[in-house]
């Protein structure tokens, strides 16, 4: 039975940002909480707690399709990514590390965006299309123009590394990654995945999208906030640059005791949420719902990445002159959580990147806000949006703030 998220008179609909604990997950960590001993200690409480690590290793590692040796555990989606985005995974030497690039596309997290370790001088970004979706012809010309389509038995010019998104946290838009990943491979680069909104979401492993490196993170699908996981056949490239050093935890790849509460339970919410993928029609049910009736009450309303293949659970939208931080207040108040997009600006209300990429105007981008779906949602939530949705339309035209 899953802990209702919310009290009698809230609506939850910010699962894009966090997903409220799961009660397995919960107990799991209770239960893990007992146990005394540090993993890395040989004594027998020390052989319980890296006991529970692995077995939560090994069961992210099935549900992704990897070795239990690829999966490295983090604090979050941040440091996996920042961790995989270093010029010391695709190159050994100083001078190659130097020549080294990182390709990222517009709309990434802003983790991957900075293009994590890399130089700014050395990080080149991808065009996405007026849909959101990585234009692969414009990343192929950009290839080109960095010679890194080598000749047969020659090496490219410079070692590098991508990093596309697989779904993005704002519009839902799910990439093409295995096509990008197709031409990464082709031209003997790295290719590294964010698919912390994708994981539980949406069916896939690491040969289903073909990539070198994946992160995930727990905290999105009803698990503990401040742990993740980069996963891949590439995760031994971190040995030759780690982000955190010191002892020799996560084989050598990542210093520092772990978090055994919280790896315990980022394993039981990636199984329960995997599980739960069979049902996902009701969460795309509810989300269509809310959709379609938005529109017929107002027409106006603008929908982004909706002409495209996207997350069941998401719905990133703009009434035209009402500024995003207003409609998240008003319908705070009235007791539903929604957001403006990414929950990445310590609380600050800011224009969206991605809708920039997109070729949306300042004035549109302004107004987005976002409705993100989850598991414990009902059609009676559909009902609040509306209602909720409607009734700051109706306060802000009364105001003279739109017409």
């Amino acid at each position: 039975m899953n802990v209702n998220p919310r009290t009698i008179d809230r609506v939850y609909l910010d699962h894009n940002a966090t997903s409220p604990l799961r009660q397995r997950v919960r107990d799991a960590m209770v239960e893990a909480m007992d146990i005394a001993g540090n993993a890395s200690s040989v004594h027998a409480e020390g052989r319980k707690a890296h006991a529970l690590i692995e077995r939560s290793r090994e069961k992210i590692a099935a549900l992704m399709g990897a070795d239990a040796d690829d999966v490295l555990f983090t604090s979050g989606g941040t440091e996996a990514n920042i961790t995989a985005l270093s010029p010391g995974l695709v190159a050994k030497t100083p001078e190659d590390r130097a020549r080294a690039l990182c390709f990222v596309s517009e709309v990434e997290h802003p983790s991957v965006r900075k293009g994590g370790r890399f130089d700014p001088l050395q990080v080149r970004t991808i065009p996405v299309t007026l849909s959101g979706i990585v234009d692969q012809d414009a990343f192929i010309k950009i290839l080109d123009a960095h010679e890194l389509t080598p000749l047969a038995g020659e090496k490219s010019k410079h070692p590098f590394i991508v990093s596309v998104m697989l779904a993005n946290n704002e519009t839902g838009v799910i990439q093409p990654v295995t096509e990008i990943a197709g031409i990464v491979l082709e031209r003997g680069g790295l290719m590294h995945c964010d698919a912390v909104q994708a994981l539980g979401r949406m069916p896939f492993d690491l040969a289903s999208i073909g990539v070198d490196l994946v992160t995930i993170a727990a905290h999105k699908i009803g698990g503990p906030k401040g742990v993740g996981a980069l996963v891949g056949p590439a995760i031994d490239n971190v040995l030759n640059d780690p982000l955190m050093i010191g002892g020799g935890q996560e084989l050598r790849r990542r210093a520092g005791t772990e978090d055994i509460v919280s790896i315990a339970g980022f394993a039981i919410a990636a199984e329960v949420s995997c599980e739960e993928l069979a049902d996902r029609e009701m969460v795309r049910f509810l989300r269509d719902r809310s959709e379609r009736r938005l529109h017929n009450e107002h027409p106006d309303l603008i929908f982004f990445g909706k002409d495209t293949d996207r997350l069941d659970n998401t719905t990133f939208m703009a009434i035209p002159g009402i500024l995003s931080q207003d409609m998240v207040i008003a319908l705070d108040l009235d007791g539903i959580a929604i957001s403006a997009g990414s929950a990445c600006s310590s609380g600050k209300v800011k224009q969206s990147s991605g809708l920039e990429a997109m070729g949306v105007s300042a004035d549109i981008a302004r107004c987005a806000f976002r409705v993100s779906f989850g598991p414990r949602n009902w059609l009676s939530d559909v009902d609040r949006l509306v209602a909720s949705i409607a009734k700051a339309v109706k306060q802000h035209k009364k105001a003279g703030a739109i017409d």
